[in-house]
């Protein structure tokens, strides 16, 4: 075996033995370096993390002896069985024949201290893949010397490189299994340098190493590699520049996490600093609210401080009683970052289950929790030739460009600028799954042009003209299920109380505002969320709305609840037996859907979700409509 495995660069520091204390004070202090590990299928990622992890001597020492004694049982020579169990151990995972999750490492050298994130090749854990490199500093992309550049090989640096990652080390790797031919190394290099120009990825260090045998792991140079004259791997790790150190630089911002205030004499604002540097006295302010102040304390568990720099922990004080809470963004008072409702975002899909463009979900980006929802993706790109290619959704593993609007500005920065405000995660609002994550790229111009136009008289106002509360009641149900029957027997006792009503009807509606939109799933959210914005409005004027629309998917009927004050949606569900809706059958279309004339017919070819918690409930079979109606009425009077 290579035996520069064993470097001087990771044999115990002089300084242990002379002085125990400064070693201490010396190893604290030392920067971290996060990084990740990918590439394809078996290209070695486990086996390097172990060379490094064994030779940086991270091994616990009864971990080392019961190595030792294995070694000697099997009169083996103690260096290569040592390793190659402990790489066996770290890939466990090959028992089921792949690496499902991301495993984190971590080891030190004299010089920094490393955390790798060991992510799988497999294309259906992108995702995991993306869990990892959020977080890291450096990609180290592997390569098979004997396979050359493979379609994951593409897939994962044009990831890394869209989330941010600016150093990347293209490791040749198993360069033992090519006989150390240079020729190979340097074709992969150039056909690795021509993807990474496609792109965008400005620089790359290439390195040919060998996991199992050590080649210019740790110690450079290898014998094996005569025409190799760059740094060792753990070398180039050792120098590159740390995040950290970058994100000092930048202008400052602090999302803030909680507001901590134990007493009437202390209010602090608490969080993580994102990028730049701190002082009392600075000049801040807050956003999206805008208002500014200066810092006057910088307090922590140790005590004040006289500076605070990106990565620490603090809660400030401000010299005024600002309006400030969990989700704002503390920032330099001169260089604050955007604030918007509307942006332009990359996203990579991470879910089973397809993107639904204008379905609702949470979006969290940093200490914000916003509602979002996304239009039609501009384009999907293929990871291959990275062209754009034409989408109307996103699948698993897809990589799109599209549009997003929130239900209250959000603060952010581009992500190519700051990924602490400019990377955010998408949750599915019913699961509590993520299901996407997002690199923010510009605000839109359309948000920043179009402002709300205050008016004199009220929503309140409306309503006591009318003399009654505002209420929007949502039918829900199967077609033929008798929602636009008994709608209409509601509206029209209603009438007769003097009540001041508006009734929206599926298929009404589909003559006009909807007349552009089909019944695919998506088409069916847009038109949810449409006829949600018109019912809204006609509440501000102070209305009672009925609508009678199937609106199968609860994230939809959740979505128009949300956007009323609490109490003014009330869920009718008008909960009719498939079997019994079928053989009413009064349009033909469940006939029509059964012959396969129809696509995407609720009930029969696509889902519907019923309520779960309904604040009305009606059964049709037992009650004729006049009955429902008066139901219905009796539960939502008064009504002033």
């Amino acid at each position: 075996m290579n035996k520069q495995s064993s470097a001087p660069s990771f044999t115990a520091d002089a300084l242990v033995a002379e002085d125990i204390d400064a070693y201490l004070e010396q190893h604290q202090h030392k920067g971290l370096l996060r990084f990740i590990t990918c590439g394809s299928v078996d290209d070695g990622k486990s086996t390097l993390i172990g060379r490094l992890l064994y030779d940086s001597k991270m091994i616990f020492e009864d971990q080392l002896a019961a190595l030792e004694s294995d070694s000697r049982k099997h009169g083996t020579q103690g260096t290569e069985i040592d390793f190659a169990l402990l790489v066996d151990g770290l890939a466990a995972e090959r028992e089921q024949g792949i690496t499902i999750d991301v495993a984190y490492r971590f080891f030190t050298t004299p010089k920094r201290k490393f955390i790798v994130a060991d992510t799988p090749g497999h294309e259906q854990y992108t995702r995991n893949m993306v869990t990892g490199a959020s977080t890291a500093d450096l990609a180290v992309i592997l390569v098979d010397a004997r396979k050359g550049i493979l379609q994951q090989t593409r897939r994962h640096s044009y990831l890394v490189h869209l989330l941010g990652i600016r150093h990347v080390v293209l490791a040749v790797n198993k360069m033992d299994l090519a006989e150390y031919d240079e020729a190979v190394f340097r074709q992969i290099v150039d056909d690795y340098g021509a993807f990474a120009k496609e792109a965008g990825i400005e620089r790359f260090t290439a390195i040919p190493i060998s996991g199992f045998k050590g080649d210019n792991i740790t110690a450079s140079p290898s014998p094996n590699t005569p025409w190799y004259n760059g740094l060792s791997l753990i070398e180039h790790l050792e120098t590159v520049e740390l995040a950290s150190t970058a994100a000092q630089d930048r202008s400052f911002r602090m999302p803030v996490q909680w507001v901590n205030r134990p007493n009437h004499d202390f209010r602090g604002f608490s969080g993580l600093i994102a990028s730049g540097t701190v002082r009392p006295g600075d000049a801040v302010r807050i956003v999206p609210a805008g208002r500014t102040s200066m810092i006057e304390r910088i307090a922590t568990f140790d005590g004040d401080l006289d500076e605070a720099v990106a990565g620490q922990s603090v809660t400030l004080t401000l010299t005024d009683e600002v309006d400030c809470s969990r989700g704002d963004v503390i920032a330099a008072a001169d260089d604050p970052p955007q604030a918007s409702d509307q942006f332009c975002a990359t996203i990579v899909w991470m879910d089973e289950e397809a993107l639904k463009p204008g379905r609702g979900y949470w979006l969290k980006l940093g200490t914000q929790t916003v509602t979002a929802t996304v239009q039609p993706p501009k384009y999907e790109i293929d990871i291959n030739s990275l062209e754009h290619l034409a989408a109307k959704t996103l699948e698993l593993n897809a990589i799109g460009v599209a549009e997003f609007a929130t239900d209250r500005p959000i603060t952010f920065e581009p992500y190519a600028r700051s990924r602490e405000l400019g990377g955010f995660v998408l949750i599915d609002k019913f699961t509590n799954a993520t299901v996407a994550a997002g690199m923010i790229e510009f605000s839109l111009r359309r948000a920043q042009n179009v402002h709300w136009q205050p008016t004199t008289t009220t929503r309140e106002q409306h309503a006591e003209m009318k003399n009654q509360v505002p209420r929007v009641l949502w039918f829900t149900g199967l077609s033929g299920s008798g929602k636009s029957t008994i709608a209409n027997e509601v509206e029209k006792q209603l009438a007769l109380m003097n009540r001041h009503t508006f009734l929206l009807d599926g298929d009404n509606v589909r003559h006009g505002l909807n007349r552009d939109l089909g019944f695919t799933e998506t088409d069916r959210i847009e038109n949810i969320r449409r006829i949600g914005e018109v019912a809204k409005l006609m509440a501000d004027a102070g209305l009672i709305v009925l609508t009678a629309f199937i609106s199968p998917f609860r994230a939809e009927r959740r979505m128009v609840r949300d956007m009323l004050p609490e109490g003014e949606f009330i869920e009718v569900f008008v909960d009719t037996p498939l079997d019994v809706a079928e053989a009413r059958d009064v349009k033909g279309l469940y006939k029509k859907a059964r012959a396969g004339e129809l696509q995407n017919f609720t009930g029969i070819d696509s889902p519907y979700e019923p309520p779960e918690t309904p604040e009305i409930r009606v059964n049709t079979v037992d009650m004729s409509p006049a009955e429902a109606a008066e139901h219905i009425i009796s539960r939502i009077l008064p009504l002033k």
